[in-house]
């Protein structure tokens, strides 16, 4: 299969629009990032993931595509690309030679989530979970009160159900709060239990997504960015702190009517991650197909 060129121009504008897309993206976390200050909810992508702005601003076509006048520009000497012809393009058998390991892993965890039915029943009590009976003393979110006070919190904890089937979550619990946890997650049981309705499994799609970069499409791995931004707000709203004087409006999980509003969110959030999973092992399968071809050629 011959590699798609793109025109000067063509990538060039493509190039462009990505990067202003990004700057949008993240001018307000630089400005606090240099002002000193901190947001819980709009900065968290950049904080937990750890991918800078300067990297996401970067723009990649993915594997198979040569962009035409490119090989004497800086590009052709980014890490993981060759110069073919004028152009450059993703060298997809060296990418896969050095990161063969971390694409069969991700593409086994995406195809056991995508296989899997949502369940909606969990309601972000792992944020709860993260406060339950901490020692006196002891903050989470330095700043952000519980809404419900400790006392309160811990209540909701011990009436609910607690079900949390992604490891990154559950490994933020107090200790009191893991036995009160359905099942007990672990880093070699997450193939097993990932499941498309975890807020967690969303954002996480914009991880896996940096972390295949330059393998994976730009415009996708900014897709998986703006999912995760609205999961991460969605997760702080339903959390037991009191982010009214940031904006938000709690969504209030130790109610019936707060249930069935995240519940109903969760659902809509689940159906886009699974677009975007799907897209994912497309992206995995054109970097397959192209380390494939140039190593039997």
């Amino acid at each position: 299969m011959a590699e798609h060129v793109l025109p000067l121009a063509e990538w060039q504008a493509a190039e462009a629009a990505h990067e202003e897309r990004v700057d949008a993206a993240t001018a307000a976390h630089l400005a606090r990032r240099e002002a000193g200050e901190s947001h819980p909810v709009e900065d968290f992508l950049f904080t937990y993931y750890s991918h800078r702005p300067g990297r996401l601003r970067r723009w990649h076509p993915g594997a198979g595509v040569v962009l035409d006048g490119a090989a004497d520009l800086p590009r052709s000497r980014w890490r993981h690309y060759r110069q073919v012809g004028p152009g450059a393009a993703l060298d997809a058998p060296a990418y896969l030679r050095e990161r063969g390991d971390t694409v069969r892993f991700v593409r086994t965890l995406l195809t056991a989530t995508a296989g899997r039915a949502p369940h909606l029943a969990c309601f972000g009590l792992h944020e709860w979970a993260m406060v339950y009976r901490l020692p006196e003393g002891d903050v989470r979110h330095t700043g952000w009160p519980l809404r419900l006070g400790a006392a309160g919190t811990d209540e909701v904890v011990e009436a609910l159900r607690v079900r949390c089937t992604h490891y990154d979550a559950f490994r933020f619990y107090t200790a009191p709060a893991r036995p009160l946890n359905a099942v007990q997650p672990t880093r070699e049981t997450q193939v097993a239990l990932e499941q498309p309705g975890c807020l967690h499994a969303g954002m996480d799609l914009y991880k896996w997504a940096h972390k295949l970069s330059p393998a994976v499409p730009s415009g996708l791995v900014m897709d998986c960015f703006e999912l995760a931004r609205e999961v991460r707000e969605l997760d702080m709203r339903a959390s037991p702190y009191d982010l009214t004087g940031l904006g938000y409006d709690p969504v209030r999980v130790e109610t019936a009517e707060g249930r069935a509003a995240y519940a109903g969110a969760q659902r809509a959030f689940a159906a886009r991650g699974q677009v975007l999973r799907g897209r994912l092992l497309a992206a995995l399968d054109a970097l397959d197909a192209r380390g494939s071809e140039r190593a039997v050629g």
